[in-house]
């Protein structure tokens, strides 16, 4: 709902600050929806001259007259400098109207001037060392905070001295109860806010971080994977055409090498060479973070490079694999997990997940050789899947437990019969 920007303009004196002679200060004081600002006019008046209720002072006198025409052109100002604001699309708050008029307006920066540089700038490198989903990241971000803006304060804009946490925390408020984005998506979306803020830091166009203290906690998502059951029975599974062949090849590909969708799009068949052990190797990075990822093939894997081999679209696109957009993907994934019995939300991105438990973490391969072979740039990610591994061997022994107890139970009640 866009906030009424209602403005009022007083004048009055510091009687505290009045000299030996009786002379005090006249300052104004801006109130825009609650909010103050205040103004020293540079100007002095007798004490016993000045009409608190008229904000002017009294008299006829010309000093009183030059005086009264200073207020008032000040009066007047107050209120242009308001609607230039407005008109600029800008957030009329009393510390914005204060900045405009007392000529600090020009080196000061907006939020969407930043978030247009930074982006800008984020585009430039995309390719080098972003990726382009980086930069739909940032700009989908800088629409929403656009949108938040309009619909909290109807302005498309504000000074980057007048952030605070009320800002981000309600910018976080937003995005959950209006654009109904989960707070885990939400959370991230004010990570990224909280990041243009840092740059602006970085580049002396501020001198504090105005969201230091506020930062949503993220709950951990539980990470789906196939179990090896799961996995081998795709594998079994004879598929009724060629197209559905060709999905569930790739998918288990992808279960076998880690590689997310984009990354199996964009191999080619230089990214694979003999590595140290002389055995193949899949040397590729990651196009998310530019990472370096390095793979040794496992058989399966290699079986079907060697099966696509001379494929019409792999050959013609000079890729590796005859990949099809990640939506038919996904859609076909479906319908395999349909013909297979699987109940499991059966997405490309899940046999990434697969790969990071069932084929490696669950048969012993160390969590620092799993963190580079999926080009992760932090350990801490891929503890997540640990973490999973952990549960599930938990589960697992559990599942043991009761089968060793009502093993004991029965052996108890045979030999009690004898």
């Amino acid at each position: 709902m866009t906030q009424k920007q209602s403005i009022a303009v007083l004048f009055y004196i510091r009687k505290a600050k009045s000299t030996r002679s009786k002379m005090a200060p006249i300052y104004m004081r801006i109130t825009v929806n609650g909010q103050r600002a205040e103004i020293s006019l540079q100007r002095d008046v007798e004490v016993n001259k000045w009409n608190p209720a008229a904000g002017m002072v009294t008299g006829s006198s010309e000093a009183a007259k030059s005086l009264n025409q200073y207020i008032t052109y000040w009066r007047q100002r107050t209120y242009d400098a308001q609607e230039s604001l407005i008109k600029d699309g800008r957030l009329a708050t009393a510390a914005a109207i204060k900045l405009l008029l007392t000529g600090g307006s020009a080196n000061q920066k907006t939020l969407m001037e930043v978030f247009t540089f930074h982006n800008d700038r984020l585009l430039e490198r995309v390719g080098i060392d972003h990726s382009p989903a980086t930069h739909v990241r940032y700009q989908t971000t800088k629409g929403h905070v656009l949108e938040f803006m309009q619909a909290k304060y109807g302005t498309s804009d504000i000074y980057l001295s007048h952030l605070g946490n009320g800002f981000a925390a309600d910018f976080y408020h937003y995005l959950i109860t209006i654009r109904k984005c989960n707070p885990n998506t939400s959370a991230k979306y004010v990570k990224n806010l909280k990041r243009i803020t840092r740059y602006a830091m970085l580049n002396e166009w501020i001198t504090r971080d105005p969201f230091m203290g506020f930062s949503p906690a993220v709950k951990p998502v539980e990470r789906g994977f196939l179990t090896m059951e799961e996995l081998e029975l795709i594998e079994a599974k004879k598929m009724v055409s060629p197209r559905l062949e060709q999905v569930k090849d790739l998918f288990i590909f992808a279960c076998y090498t880690g590689l997310a969708y984009i990354d199996v799009a964009n191999l080619k068949p230089e990214n694979i060479s003999k590595g140290i052990n002389g055995s193949l190797w899949i040397n590729t990075h990651r196009q998310k973070t530019n990472v370096p990822s390095n793979i040794p093939l496992l058989a399966k894997a290699a079986e079907i490079i060697e099966k696509y081999h001379n494929h019409p679209q792999a050959v013609t696109s000079d890729r590796l694999l005859p990949v099809l957009s990640n939506q038919k993907l996904n859609a076909y994934l479906k319908e395999i997990g349909d013909v297979c019995g699987i109940t499991k939300n059966l997405t490309f991105h899940l046999a990434r997940h697969t790969f990071a438990t069932t084929i490696t973490l669950t048969n012993g391969v160390s969590i620092e050789s799993v963190s580079a072979m999926l080009g992760h740039t932090n350990i801490k990610t891929t503890q997540i899947y640990a973490k999973v591994v952990q549960k599930k061997v938990a589960e697992d022994m559990e599942n043991l437990a009761r089968k060793l107890s009502a093993h004991s139970s029965n052996e108890i009640v045979k030999k009690s019969n004898q």
